[in-house]
């Protein structure tokens, strides 16, 4: 089992509903998740005008290899009816995989650790909250 974390977004609809939802899919799907962070609200980042957003960050175990994570976390994504229309525009949820165990991977489809989480404090703050232990240098992916 590998420990993996990963971040959680929405902005339409119902929220709150659309995060535990998309846990509740996870769980059911060979993502055992351990903890979830507290739910905060900010601002979106880029893209159009819209709503703030809900972020959350959970820690899981899974036995899924890193791109049938990927699969499973987009396909819940269509689920829960996200529709990539806008790039970077509202929507009703965003999974993102932060960390892979310790592994740094470089593919077309996943780049993991998440390119973009070390700019946002939507993503470090919940991430520390549940996991003070880790120590994460932005650079270490290229090298």
């Amino acid at each position: 089992m590998v420990t993996v974390y990963l971040g959680l977004g929405s902005n339409l609809s119902d929220r709150e509903t659309s995060l535990q939802e998309a846990i509740a899919r996870l769980n059911q799907n060979s993502v055992t998740v351990k903890k979830v962070s507290t739910i905060i609200e900010t601002d979106p980042i880029g893209g159009p005008a819209q709503g703030k957003f809900l972020n959350a960050v959970l820690e899981a175990e899974t036995d899924l290899p890193p791109l049938d994570l990927l699969n499973l976390t987009q396909k819940i994504e269509k689920q829960l009816g996200r529709k990539r229309t806008i790039p970077n525009g509202p929507r009703t949820i965003d999974i993102d995989i932060l960390l892979y165990g310790n592994r740094t991977i470089h593919t077309p489809e996943l780049i993991v650790p998440h390119p973009r989480m070390f700019e946002r404090d939507f993503v470090l703050k919940p991430l520390y909250e549940i996991a003070p232990h880790l120590t994460l240098e932005p650079n270490h992916a290229h090298h």
